[in-house]
C-alpha cells in the first residue's frame, strides 16, 4: 500500500532523544543524560529488564554519538542512516566545518540535479508514445419506440502522438463518423517543431471528406502573455481562414483568452478560465457575422474522487443546460453522467475514461420539452443513483479497501509486531519514573494525560470503539506522553519529526496517514487536542478545552 503521507526525511534520531532537528549540542547533551538515567543497564537486575534497558540504552547512546558529532550530523540529516553505515565518502580529507558543509551541500545539488534529470527521462519516456481516442455510441430511446432501432449513429476519433526526437513531435490521427446510411471520415498528420524555449511551429494536413493543409505557430511573448497565430487552406475549394490568438494568465488558477478568426467561419471569441483544487470554471463569448454564442462550465470537486459539474450554452442556433456527476475509479479511470435539457430535447449522457481513451454514449429521452417527462428523467436516475451507491457501490469500495488493508497487514504483520513489543517494552521502563510526575502533577493541579492514541487516521474518528491489540490500528502511548512532561507542567512535541520515533511509541499502521489524539487535565479543566504525524504540539492550550 502507498505511504499516504509525507514529511521531512532523517528525523528518527531527533525523535528518539525528543529534541528539536535544530537542537544546540547542550540540548543534545542534555536529553542524553534523561534517558541514560532511565535506561542504563546497571539500574536493573532482572535479566529480561537488563536486556530491554541495554537495547534502549545503546539506540540512545548511538543518536547522542551522530547528533553531537558535527560531520556525522550533516551526513545524517541529508542522507539519513543510509549515508552513515554505507560509509558515505565526502571526497578529500576535509578537516573545517565550513569545508564539510559546502562539500555536503554540493553533493546534496548533485543528488538533486541527479534526481530531476532522472524524472525528466521518466517523463520523455512516458510521453514518446502518446495514444489517445475518443468513441460516441449516439442512442435514441424515441427511435426505439417507434421501431427504428436505438443505434442513431458512432463516432470515434484517435490519435498517436509521437517524440521522434528532442525538439519534434510527430502526430498521427483520425476520424470516422456513421450516421444512419451515411458517413465520412479523415486522417490527419501533424509535425510540431520546438524552435526555441519560447516559440514553436506546427504543421498540419488533412485528407478525407475536408482536405486542408496549415500552419500553426506559437510564441510566449512574456511570463504571462503567449500569442498563436494559424493559417489553413482548404484543398476543396482553396479558401483561406486566418486565427490568432492571445492568452494571458490573469492570477495563479486564472487566464483569460481572445481569439480571431478570418474565413469561412468569421467571429471573435472572448473567454477565461479557472481552475484551482476545488473548483474548475470556464466561460466563452463568441459573436460571428451572422451568429452568436454563449457558454459557461462549472465544476466542484466535493473530494479526491467526487465531484459535480454544470454547464450552459445559448445562441442564436443552441440552447442547452447539463448537470452532471463524476466519481474517480482509480489513477486512470473516472466516470461521469451527465442531463441534459435543450432544443434538441431530453437526454442522459455517460462518459468512461480510462487512460487516454474515452467512451461517450449521449442517450437521447425525448425530442419535446415535456416538463413531466423533464422531472422524471433527473428523479428516476438520480434515486438509481443513490440506490446504486448504497448497495452496490459502496460496498464494493468498502470490501476493496478491506481487502487492501489486510494485504497490508499480513505484509507487515511481523515486523509491526516486533514493533508494539519493542514499544511495551520501552514503556515498562518508563512507567515508574512517568508514574511519579503524573502523581506530582495532580498534587499540583497540572498537566495530567488521560487518554492518548497514536495511529491510524479513520480509527481515530471512532475512538470510543478503540481497544489496544496486537492487530490494533492505533497505539495506546498515554504513559510515554506523561513522561514526557516537563517539571513546569508542559509537553511539548516538535515540528517534522514523525511520532512513531518517539521512545515508547511506533508504527501501528504502516503505509496508513497517523495521527495523534490527546485528552488531559489542567487544573479543573478538560481538554482535548488531535494533530497530523509530523505537526507540533504543545500543550496545555486553552484552545483545545472541551
Amino acid at each position: 500500500m502507498k505511504e499516504e503521507e509525507e514529511g521531512p526525511p532523517n528525523r528518527e534520531l531527533y525523535a528518539l532523544l525528543h529534541i528539536s532537528p535544530e537542537a544546540s549540542d547542550e540540548e543534545i547533551r542534555k536529553a542524553y543524560r534523561q534517558w541514560a538515567q532511565v535506561y542504563h543497564p546497571d539500574k536493573y537486575q532482572a535479566p529480561h529488564m537488563k536486556d530491554t534497558a541495554t537495547e534502549n540504552f545503546q539506540r540512545v547512546s548511538c543518536a547522542y554519538e551522530i547528533l553531537l558529532d558535527e560531520n556525522k550530523r550533516k551526513i545524517y540529516d541529508i542522507y539519513g542512516m543510509e549515508g552513515l553505515t554505507s560509509g558515505l565518502e565526502l571526497g578529500k580529507k576535509l578537516n573545517k566545518a565550513e569545508e564539510l558543509k559546502e562539500e555536503l551541500e554540493r553533493l546534496r545539488k548533485l543528488k538533486e540535479e541527479l534526481e530531476r534529470l532522472r524524472k525528466l527521462k521518466e517523463q520523455e519516456v512516458s510521453a514518446h508514445f502518446r495514444p489517445s481516442g475518443t468513441m460516441w455510441a449516439n442512442m435514441s430511446l424515441p427511435d426505439l419506440l417507434h421501431g427504428h432501432g436505438i443505434m442513431r449513429g458512432m463516432a470515434m476519433t484517435s490519435s498517436v502522438q509521437s517524440h521522434i526526437s528532442k525538439h519534434n513531435i510527430l502526430s498521427i490521427g483520425g476520424n470516422l463518423e456513421v450516421n444512419g446510411d451515411s458517413g465520412y471520415g479523415d486522417a490527419t498528420i501533424g509535425f510540431g517543431h520546438q524552435i526555441s524555449s519560447v516559440s514553436s511551429i506546427e504543421f498540419i494536413g488533412s485528407a478525407g471528406l475536408w482536405p486542408l493543409i496549415g500552419v500553426q505557430t506559437s510564441r510566449n511573448l512574456s511570463s504571462h502573455l503567449t500569442a498563436t497565430m494559424g493559417l489553413s487552406m482548404s484543398l476543396r475549394d482553396g479558401s483561406l481562414n486566418l486565427s490568432n490568438t492571445w492568452v494571458r494568465r490573469l492570477s495563479e488558477s486564472t487566464s483569460g483568452n481572445i481569439q480571431l478568426a478570418l474565413g469561412s467561419d468569421s467571429a471573435l471569441s472572448v473567454g477565461w478560465r479557472k481552475k484551482n483544487e476545488k473548483l474548475s470554471a470556464a466561460g466563452q463569448l463568441k459573436c460571428g457575422i451572422d451568429s452568436f454564442a454563449a457558454s459557461a462550465h462549472y465544476k466542484h470537486r466535493f473530494s479526491s474522487k467526487s465531484h459535480g459539474c454544470i454547464a450552459g450554452k445559448v445562441g442564436s442556433n443552441a440552447l442547452e443546460l447539463e448537470v452532471g456527476v463524476g466519481r474517480k475509479l482509480s489513477n486512470l479511470s473516472s466516470v461521469r453522467m451527465l442531463y441534459s435539457i435543450g432544443i434538441q430535447g431530453i437526454s442522459w449522457k455517460f462518459k468512461l475514461r480510462r487512460g487516454g481513451q474515452k467512451l461517450v454514449i449521449p442517450i437521447l429521452l425525448s425530442g419535446d420539452l415535456d416538463p413531466v417527462f423533464a422531472a422524471a428523467a433527473v428523479i428516476i436516475p438520480t434515486s438509481l443513483y443513490f440506490v446504486l451507491k448504497k448497495f452496490v457501490l459502496k460496498p464494493y469500495y468498502l470490501k476493496r479497501e478491506k481487502q487492501k488493508a489486510l494485504e497490508n497487514m499480513e505484509k507487515t504483520s511481523t515486523p509491526v509486531l516486533e514493533a508494539r513489543a519493542a514499544a511495551d517494552k520501552a514503556q515498562k521502563l518508563l512507567q515508574n519514573v512517568a508514574n511519579r510526575k503524573q502523581n506530582r502533577q495532580l498534587e499540583i493541579g497540572g498537566l495530567v494525560i488521560t487518554k492518548a492514541w497514536y495511529g491510524s487516521l479513520k480509527a481515530l474518528k471512532k475512538r470510543d470503539e478503540l481497544v489496544e491489540s496486537n492487530d490494533s490500528p492505533v497505539i495506546d502511548v498515554k504513559l510515554p506522553l506523561n513522561f514526557l512532561v516537563s517539571d513546569s507542567g508542559q509537553l511539548k512535541l516538535h515540528e517534522g519529526v514523525k511520532k512513531s520515533g518517539i521512545m515508547g511509541f511506533c508504527d501501528p499502521c504502516p503505509g496508513e496517514p497517523k495521527q495523534l489524539y490527546v485528552e488531559y487535565t489542567y487544573g479543573d479543566g478538560r481538554y482535548e487536542v488531535t494533530v497530523d504525524d509530523y505537526d507540533k504540539l504543545l500543550i496545555p492550550q486553552e484552545e483545545h478545552r472541551i
